[in-house]
This record gives structure tokens, C-alpha cells and sequence, in this order.
């Protein structure tokens, strides 16, 4: 570019008027008789119905000694449990003035004993909470509703890669905190530990303790509720991720009518086409989701589904592999119709089913066997048996019960009897019903497997 050109010369003269005049570094408010750009205006309407969050749970403390009751008597030591205090910091969005609703992240709530929500303007309520989803990781709390500014929603169906995005939290217990990018991409999926996926990625700054804030357009409108980040250091390195106004609120809806959210399910089991089961089908490794269970009488069942069909579709969308395939089960509403793509030998199929709530079996646990009493059992939720297990949900165990000395806790898979695997709570009462002399469970928590021995 030439030092005499147009926009050199243009340049220089806006830096004339920025430096002139005061000596002061401040810019001043307008250029050539143009106001300059600024997102305060649209942030002094958005920041008011950005609230912090900060829960306390209560959690057991173990100690290897203590809990002995040897220990205990010989030391001196009360019967009483020994706790601490679990403190956890956050954000949420106020979305209804009126009823004092809040919109924030399951992950800063759940299995709060108390929740404490300050106001930009300085006040501290006692939050409630009203409900809960982990599979979304969304959660509705409730503050007296006085004097409060809520956030509009936008319509994310709307949304564009490219868009400037702001987010707004408490980032670190710092205070209220503003920070801009733009959308990254739409309907990231496959994070790790979280369920139902469908996130706005984004550029804008987000880190721990953002989490449950807000995502807004520049209209100053609830684009997401901020998530998530990857990190490999763990802190923001640009690449973050929002729930979708349209799903948040689509779960907040039913969390508020039901207090929980009602999903349907296809009802198979899948596996993931990898390097080893693709040549035994005939076809190329890492896309698809095989199918390996059918259960009897499920929408699946119906549509004509096999056991060793391989889904590539799901409403003209690619399902490259289970969790695709639950993810969408997961975002469907309730008798949705759907469009299955299948290769079976071979020959591409396409099979027509609807979405439905899942029948659970449920027993109570005494009934079943005296060793497992005061354990509540069921059919796996789809949701649990879409990661390739098979067995009994642990829904829940009565404390002090005998499937608690045991060992026994809520949550808990049940995946083998005495080291023969149990595919649903029929077989299971089948095992136990031959009384065997013991009663050797094997049991999946978490990311990991158990003995669990009950007399």
C-alpha cells in the first residue's frame, strides 16, 4: 500500500483525532462523527439476569480406621458420621422474572444440601431446586422473584457458525465476568462423561466457574447455557461448549410439568463397528452402530430390526456410532417417527419406527432374595444399556438395609450371579431364585467393576 493512498491518508487522520487535543489515552466517543462500537449497551440489559451460584453438599468422610468399630470403641471414637462440607461455585440465568426460575448446569447443583444464588445488584437467595437432568446436564432452581430481570430466548435452530457470541459468568469465584468470540461450529457431540449432546461450540473464554452462565447473541437474546471446555491444561485454550437454548428449554419445560424428563427409545443395544466385527459384515470399519439386542416387543422390534443389522442412518442423519445413535434417541420427542438406514447382508434397508417411552420392570429387592433387601431393582434404562451393558439397575438402597451392609449402592449395574451374566431383572430372579449358598454379584460403578459378595 502506498504511503499517498486514500486509505493511508484516511488512517493517519483517524489517529490524529484519537491523539490529539487532551493527551489522554481515552478514546473519545465518537470518530469523524461516528460513535464508536460497543457491546455495553446490550451487556447492561443482559448482566442483571446473570446470577452466581454457590452450593454446599454435605459428604461422608472414610477413613479405613475409623470405620472399624474396634477402632472406634477403642479410641474413644462417637458413632456419629463424619462429614465435611463440598462447596461448589457457578453461574446460571434467571428466564422467567415473574416465577423467579433459573436455568443453570446439573454439575454445579447436583446433591446440593444448600444453594445460595447472589444478584448482580448484590442480594443473596436461597435457591431451590426444582429439577434436574444429567443426561443434559441441565438443571432448573427457583429464587423469590423480586425485582428480577430475565433473559429472552433465542431460537438456536437459528444459529450460524460465524455468529459473535458472548458469554457471561463467574469465572474462578472472580466475580461476573464478560467475554466475546464467535460460534465455532453447531451439534458437537461425543464429549466424554456427559449424555444427550447437541453443543454450541465456541471461542469465547469460557472457564471453570462459567458454567450454567450465559451465551448470548448481540441482541442480547440466550443462545446456550455454557457447559463445558476441553482442556489439556484446565483452563480455556478457546474451545468451549453451550447447551442449546431450544434444548434447555425444552428440558426445563418437562423438568417444571413432570419434574423429570420423559425420553423414548428405540429399545436395542448397539456396539460400535470397529476394525475387528467390520470384515465379518462386509463392510469398512468405524461407521455404523451394529446392532447386538433387540428387545421383544420395543418400537425396534416392531420396525423389524436384527440382531446384527448395522444402523448408518437415523432421519437422513449419519450415526458413525452408538453414542450418535443415543444422542439422537435422546433428542427425539416422545412418538417422533424415525427412519432407519440398515445394511443386513448386504442389502441396505430402510425401516420405519417411532420413539416410546421405555417400559421398565421394577423389584423390590427382598422379594427377590433376602440377601439384596432394601435394594429397589429394574431393567436397565436404555440410556444405561446404549453403553454395551447388559444386567440389573440398582435404582435404590434404603440406608442401613442389608443390600447396604453388603455393599450395595444406587446407581450400581448388576452385571453376573455367581460369575453367569444376567441380561434383565427376569434372569436375575431366575439366579437368586435357585438360593445358591452364595450370592456373588459383579457389579459395574462408574467406569469400574466389583465383587460384591451378600449374605
Amino acid at each position: 500500500m502506498s504511503l499517498k493512498s486514500p486509505v493511508f491518508v484516511r488512517c493517519i487522520a483517524s489517529l490524529a483525532l484519537v491523539f490529539a487535543g487532551s493527551g489522554s489515552a481515552a478514546l473519545p466517543p465518537e470518530i469523524n462523527g461516528q460513535a464508536l462500537p460497543s457491546l455495553a449497551p446490550m451487556l447492561e440489559k443482559v448482566t442483571p439476569a446473570v446470577v452466581n451460584v454457590n452450593s454446599k453438599t454435605k459428604v461422608r468422610v472414610n477413613d479405613p480406621f475409623l470405620d472399624d468399630p474396634f477402632f472406634r470403641r477403642f479410641f474413644g471414637v462417637p458413632d456419629a458420621p463424619r462429614e465435611r462440607v463440598q462447596q461448589s461455585l457457578g453461574s446460571g440465568v434467571i428466564v422467567d422474572a415473574q416465577k423467579g426460575y433459573v436455568l443453570t448446569n446439573n454439575h454445579v447443583v447436583e446433591g446440593a444440601d444448600d444453594i445460595a444464588v447472589t444478584l448482580q445488584d448484590g442480594r443473596t437467595l436461597k435457591g431451590e431446586r426444582v429439577g434436574t437432568d444429567p443426561e443434559t446436564d441441565v438443571a432448573v432452581i427457583r429464587i423469590p422473584a423480586q425485582n428480577l430481570s430475565a433473559l429472552p430466548l433465542a431460537d438456536t435452530s437459528k444459529l450460524r457458525v460465524g455468529d459473535f457470541v458472548v458469554a457471561v459468568g463467574n469465572p474462578f469465584g472472580l466475580g461476573q465476568t464478560v467475554t466475546s468470540g464467535i460460534v465455532s461450529a453447531l451439534g458437537r457431540t461425543g464429549l466424554r462423561g456427559l449424555g444427550v449432546q447437541n453443543f454450541i461450540q465456541t471461542d469465547a473464554s469460557i472457564n471453570p466457574g462459567n458454567s450454567g452462565g450465559a451465551l448470548v447473541n448481540l441482541r442480547g437474546e440466550l443462545v446456550g447455557i455454557n457447559s463445558a471446555i476441553y482442556s489439556p491444561s484446565g483452563g480455556n485454550v478457546g474451545i468451549g461448549f453451550a447447551i442449546p437454548t431450544n434444548l434447555a428449554s425444552s428440558v426445563m419445560r418437562q423438568l417444571l410439568a413432570f419434574g423429570e424428563v420423559k425420553r423414548g427409545t428405540l429399545g436395542v443395544q448397539t456396539q460400535a463397528l470397529d476394525e475387528e466385527l467390520a470384515p465379518l459384515l462386509n463392510l469398512s470399519p468405524g461407521r455404523g452402530a451394529v446392532v447386538t439386542r433387540v428387545l421383544p416387543g420395543s418400537p425396534g422390534a416392531q420396525a423389524g430390526l436384527k440382531p446384527g443389522d448395522v444402523i448408518l442412518e437415523l432421519n437422513g442423519k449419519p450415526v458413525v456410532s452408538p453414542q450418535d445413535l443415543g444422542n439422537a434417541e435422546g433428542l427425539l420427542p416422545v412418538g417422533a417417527p424415525v427412519a432407519l438406514k440398515v445394511v443386513r447382508d448386504g442389502e441396505t434397508l430402510v425401516l420405519n419406527a417411532s420413539i416410546r417411552t421405555q417400559e421398565l420392570k421394577t423389584g423390590n429387592g427382598e422379594k427377590i432374595d433376602p440377601r439384596v433387601a432394601g435394594a429397589e431393582l429394574s431393567d436397565l434404562p436404555a440410556k444405561i444399556s446404549q453403553r454395551g451393558l447388559a444386567g440389573v439397575l440398582v435404582s435404590k438402597v434404603a440406608p442401613n438395609s442389608r443390600a447396604a451392609e453388603n455393599g450395595l449402592q444406587a446407581g450400581d449395574v448388576i452385571t453376573a450371579v455367581n460369575q453367569r451374566d444376567v441380561g434383565d431383572l427376569a434372569t436375575f430372579s431366575a439366579a437368586a431364585s435357585r438360593h445358591p449358598r452364595q450370592l456373588l454379584l459383579t457389579v459395574v460403578r462408574g467406569r469400574n467393576a466389583y465383587f460384591v459378595m451378600c449374605q
